[in-house]
């Protein structure tokens, strides 16, 4: 494995990290009480930069700002086409720096440096011009009412967003959230993971240089209990959108439930299942497996961390699983050759080791990996338990790193109850090339998102959220832009009406 990249190497691309402050009504501050936070670079374990830390007061100056661009700016009032035009702008920046944003994302979360510029970020860009173009067909209806009366809907912004984004796709889930929020009118304040706020703070910057308009986008860095509470519970914000963990997500609710009622959407975790059946070709089963589940170090949420796989080619596959994952290179993800990046923080990095060792303790066997690599940064092997039962905590708890979990089954109707063997219901993998399994299993599996021969095929107009306790609402397409506008239906009464 190459030498991690240093900071010098990193200057020489992207310079100095400019963006470290709060962005609140257009302008980076510093936060009310002065206070900063470390970032740190996960291959090497060094401060990358001071970031300020917005806390409740913060959040306050932000909402207010947002408020305001909402009830008296332009942005609301503009016609979707001019919305939509200012975002293909801020799609054309993103296009401009593409690397810079690539190398702050590597250096904040660990991601490989190549897979972050030439697919994760021309994804997000595609996801913006997506919504860019969504913007002036929103659209209300005309109603035929059972009495003397017209009617029609009209679909407005619902106000005020907070945006509470995970870390492990930092830029992806800004434009995730922020783009379909753009496009129905309204104004947010978003709350970006401790763990990765650079990125974020960047495309704070290129949205400004876009001309979004100032308060339409505040960003306020800091720590989930404090700013993310903030704002889950704020009486001023109308809506919250969140990704990341269940039980998270369960304080979001309570927050919202407790201060103003404001509508909540969910993402939030998975234990996906990835199902083989014996007509599946194994070569191609392998490395969809691996890829599913190992993808940005396991660091997602519908990762295929459970992998079935039919008795009658389950030896042929884990031969072919070994063969194919001692190839995987382990190292710095600016590494051409790197397949796999550190972990993004010691406390995820100690998580995942945890959940090793305690599947050993359980009786599952290590097929290969299971060790942290020596050295600093917080790298750790891609690891295959096999003798894995369902009750085991390593088959139930959501890992989030690079750790599968491969068990046998014999039937179609013990591959659909093991995959529903779960509270998860995020997304599910199917292999096989009968179009009647495939679709008798896609229908019985209880999940947001069924992939069919594929894995993590996202798409701007494909949405994407969670059954049982991975959710509810939905991501991508237009149905994402649903939880943020509001139906708002007109009646008059017709001229010469009797009942007048």
């Amino acid at each position: 494995m190459a030498g991690e990249l240093g900071y010098s190497e990193i200057k020489n691309k992207i310079g100095d990290i400019r963006f470290t402050k709060l962005f609140i009504n257009g302008d980076f501050v510093d936060s009310i009480s002065g206070k900063t936070f470390v970032t740190i670079d996960p291959r090497t374990e060094e401060v990358i930069a001071n970031i300020a830390e917005g806390d409740k007061e913060d959040i306050d100056l932000a909402v207010k700002a947002a408020r305001q661009a909402f009830d008296h700016g332009s942005w609301p009032r503009l016609p979707g086409f001019e919305r939509g035009k200012l975002m293909n702008k801020f799609a054309d920046l993103i296009e401009e720096n593409l690397e810079e944003l690539a190398t702050l994302e590597t250096i904040d979360t660990g991601k490989v440096f190549n897979y972050e510029k030439h697919v994760e970020v021309p994804d997000l860009i595609k996801e913006l011009r997506y919504y860019a173009g969504a913007a002036d067909k929103i659209h209300g209806k005309t109603l035929k009412l059972s009495s003397e009366l017209q009617g029609y809907t009209l679909l407005e912004p619902i106000g005020v967003v907070g945006l509470i984004i995970p870390w492990n796709f930092p830029s992806a889930m800004f434009i995730l959230k922020c783009a379909p929020a753009l496009a129905a009118g309204c104004t947010m304040v978003v709350k970006p993971a401790e763990q990765a706020p650079l990125p974020v703070l960047y495309l704070a910057h290129l949205a400004k240089r876009a001309g979004i308009p100032n308060g339409v986008i505040n960003i306020v860095t800091g720590f989930g209990h404090i700013a993310g509470a903030a704002v889950a519970s704020h009486m001023v914000i109308d809506a919250v959108s969140f990704t990341g963990s269940t039980e998270v997500g369960r304080l979001i609710m309570q927050a919202a439930a407790t201060s103003n009622l404001k509508s909540v959407t969910l993402e939030l975790g998975g234990k996906s299942p990835l199902v083989i059946f014996d007509d599946a070709n194994v070569e191609q089963a392998a490395s969809l497996a691996l890829f599913g589940c190992l993808a940005n170090k396991g660091e997602i949420c519908v990762s295929s961390s459970r992998v079935y796989v039919q008795e009658g080619i389950y030896d042929e596959f884990v031969k072919k699983i070994v063969e194919k994952a001692k190839t995987l290179v382990v190292g710095d993800p600016f590494d051409p050759s790197t397949t796999q990046g550190p972990q993004v923080d010691k406390k995820q990095y100690e998580r995942v080791l945890s959940y090793i060792d305690r599947g050993k303790k359980e009786g599952a066997s290590l097929l290969i990996g299971g060790n942290p690599r020596e050295g600093k940064g917080y790298f750790i092997e891609p690891t295959i338990f096999i003798d894995v039962t369902d009750d085991m905590i390593i088959a139930k708890d959501e890992i989030f790193g690079p750790v599968m979990s491969l068990m046998k089954f014999k039937t179609i109707e013990e591959a659909i109850t093991k995959a529903n063997t779960t509270i998860y219901g995020l997304a599910a993998g199917i292999m096989t090339n009968d179009l009647n399994i495939a679709n008798r299993v896609s229908r019985s599996i209880r999940a947001g998102v069924i992939w069919i021969n594929c894995y993590l095929k996202f798409d701007a107009g494909c949405p994407v959220g969670g059954y049982k306790m991975s959710g509810f609402g939905r991501d991508h397409g237009i149905e994402a832009l649903e939880k943020y506008l509001q139906t708002k239906a007109v009646v008059t009464p017709i001229y010469n009406s009797p009942w007048l």
